[in-house]
């Protein structure tokens, strides 16, 4: 079991070999959670739980009833269904949902993910495109990586900007939601 204190609030998780960071909570996770302002009536998803942290902590800062947590993974949902349990956060909608799929939430007004960045960008990709058609105006995607250059240029191509902020080789992106399309790639005209 792994205790935990984030933002000064104390948790436990039951974690497994199957899951990522089954041994200590991941230090990206924990850099992006340390600069995330969340507001107290936020609609949170935690956009591949693994075994919980983020919706936890989510819940316990803007309530159970605000919170939606999704992973592809079956062992990711049952341990998160477990440790809702056992940090006496009931409330929570927990979905098995590859990214989006199985879930129908709209208007949500903060997205967090630690997203996986050894392989492809596919699952990032969508997790950015999609996330953007499910926040609000004045939503906030915020994610963690160690990858910079492809994430920038994706988020700025959809959001029309981002806020990278860098811990211990990690880098967290925070993009907000300005306007109900995508950020145009319009080049300025140069006036001489």
């Amino acid at each position: 079991m792994l205790n935990v204190n984030v933002k000064n609030i104390d948790m436990k998780f039951n974690t497994s070999n199957e899951v990522f960071a089954p041994r200590n909570v991941d230090k990206g996770t924990l850099a992006m959670l340390s600069i995330i302002e969340f507001k107290n009536d936020d609609k949170v998803l935690d956009l591949g739980c693994g075994y919980g942290i983020v919706g936890i902590l989510s819940a316990k800062i803007v309530g159970a009833t605000n919170v939606v947590m999704t992973d592809i993974d079956s062992r990711a949902v049952e341990l998160t269904r477990g440790n809702i349990d056992l940090n006496n956060v009931k409330g929570i909608e927990v979905y098995q949902s590859d990214g989006f799929k199985n879930i129908n939430e709209k208007d949500l007004t903060l997205i967090i993910s630690n997203p996986p960045y050894h392989a492809d960008f596919s699952v990032p990709k969508e997790f950015i495109e999609k996330g953007f058609n499910r926040l609000a105006i004045g939503g906030r995607i915020y994610m963690v990586t160690k990858r910079k250059d492809w994430y920038k240029n994706k988020l700025v191509s959809i959001f029309g900007g981002v806020k990278i902020t860098e811990i211990d080789g990690y880098y967290i992106f925070m993009a907000e939601k300005r306007t109900t399309t995508y950020s145009s790639k319009k080049k300025l005209k140069l006036r001489r």
